[in-house]
């Protein structure tokens, strides 16, 4: 069992300071009309109808635009659409976004040519600008997916949280596995069903659920700790399951809303989870790393230090639980 105070106090720190699931990307389409004009449509994260992320595109000085920008807010996002011509298709420019350093958020780049190629790419705050080719490589695709879905997950502190929930409640290496592979077949399901539009729950309702879940392993550690049992005791991969399949819906949070073109959802989805559950085994290793150091370390800890993260699992749950229902009821 995982009872450390270090591991209790990064989580109160970085659950704070981070509220899950605001860090979501932008996205920018090119799409190839001629030999020299794109359509562009620009998608900015967006808080209500008239509050949005100041990001902004920077094409080339060669880019004449051909159209006004037309912009509106729509799902959560702001979203601006105009044409422009460039004289050399954009191939050797430089795509930039202006305001990208300042912020914590990525934005994923797509750009569809006449002859079928497609580049895609991530730019984050470090690195704001993409160098347009003639000829991207396949692992361009590989690599953005995959490092959206390891970005997605560890910067998900509600799902992280929900996962060391499970760690805090299994006791053996058998049980983890069971628990911590029930969680992974349950959101891998959903996450498909999600992003192929099958099922559909509107965000609100669905963070409130995700927040409950973390609320609800809470008592259930402290029942354990008492020498109590429940059916959550008994069974942690049932549970694991159960919720791992709201889970899965917000994961796809992190693929659809940039608005990605149906023939890139296989591939993307299969990038996406495999990055997911990357960035998920990364953490449970180092949290059983961490308890384990400690344990070998036997540093005299008082009980109330002993039980600090699932104190902050359930009071963290308590707190967005209440959060996201006043943002549902007063939108």
């Amino acid at each position: 069992m995982i009872r450390c105070g270090l591991l209790c106090s990064m989580w109160l720190v970085f659950g704070l300071a981070a509220y899950a699931h605001e860090a979501r990307p932008a996205y920018l389409q090119l799409k190839q009309t001629s030999s020299d004009s794109f359509d562009l449509m620009w998608k900015v994260p967006a808080q209500g109808d008239n509050l949005r992320l100041g990001l902004y595109v920077q094409l080339p000085d060669s880019a004449e635009p051909l159209t006004e920008p037309h912009g509106m807010f729509v799902g959560g996002a702001y979203v601006e659409r105009w044409q422009f011509r460039e004289p050399n298709a954009l191939i050797g420019s430089t795509i930039q976004i202006d305001g990208l350093r300042n912020t914590l958020t990525d934005v994923l780049v797509r750009i569809e040519r006449l002859d079928g190629t497609t580049q895609v790419a991530r730019l984050m705050p470090e690195s704001p600008s993409l160098l347009v080719t003639a000829a991207p490589s396949g692992w361009q695709v590989v690599n953005t997916y995959f490092w959206i879905g390891v970005e997605h997950i560890l910067l998900g502190v509600d799902h992280l949280l929900f996962v060391l929930g499970l760690l805090l409640l299994v006791d053996s290496t058998t049980g983890l596995l069971k628990t911590i592979t029930a969680f992974t077949i349950a959101h891998s399901i959903t996450l498909a069903l999600s992003v192929f539009s099958v099922i559909h729950v509107p965000e609100a309702p669905l963070n409130c659920m995700i927040a409950l879940s973390i609320l609800f392993l809470g008592p259930e550690i402290v029942r354990k700790w008492r020498g109590e049992s429940s059916f959550t005791i008994r069974h942690p991969w049932i549970v694991s399951f159960a919720f791992g399949l709201l889970h899965g819906i917000g994961f796809a949070s992190g693929l659809t809303l940039t608005g990605l073109p149906q023939r890139d959802v296989p591939s993307a989805l299969l990038f996406f989870n495999l990055g997911v559950e990357a960035g998920q085994l990364a953490f449970v290793a180092i949290a059983l790393l961490i308890a384990r150091s400690l344990r070998t370390l036997e540093l005299d800890r008082a009980r109330w230090v002993q039980r600090l993260p699932a104190y902050a699992v359930g009071s963290l749950g308590a707190f967005w639980t209440i959060q996201r229902v006043m943002l549902m009821l007063n939108p």
